[in-house]
């Protein structure tokens, strides 16, 4: 598979939340970190989906946030994986940060530059990943 999103993620669903429009489907991945996405019912049952399944999970970097102090802070968003910053590529508008999870995983994000000023991001930085659940897709392979 070829595609832009920087994020692919390899993994097992590893549980199903229905409701009576959308799902929350949470993906395991191979070194163990959790993803969630809300998909739709639809998607569920043309996908096949079910926990066990494998599948992929993508996002793209422009849909990463990035926190570097989230002390006392409680996010909606159901995704925060936090790690530290293994790699900064600094542009003149954006830049590209690289954040390494504990499982081996690593999650790019596309954010302002001055956001990388004001965050104070550096390589070695403490960083949690914030992706809300639905700006993750969901993969099968065919």
């Amino acid at each position: 598979m070829k595609i832009s999103a920087r994020n692919v993620f390899e993994g097992k669903i590893s549980a199903i939340t229905s409701g009576p429009v959308s799902a929350e489907v949470e993906v395991t991945t191979t070194g163990g970190d959790k993803l969630v996405g809300t998909i739709t019912q639809g998607s569920v049952a043309s996908l096949g989906l079910s926990v066990g399944k494998d599948v992929v999970a993508l996002v793209k970097a422009s849909n990463v946030l990035v926190m570097t102090d989230g002390s006392g802070v409680q996010l909606s968003a159901r995704n925060c994986l936090p790690g530290k910053v293994s790699k900064l590529i600094p542009g003149p508008v954006s830049a590209e940060v690289v954040i390494s999870l504990p499982g081996g995983a690593q999650i790019f994000a596309s954010i302002t530059r001055d956001a990388t000023d004001e965050l104070g991001i550096k390589e070695g930085v403490a960083a949690t990943a914030v992706i809300k659940a639905s700006s993750v897709i969901i993969g099968v392979k065919a």
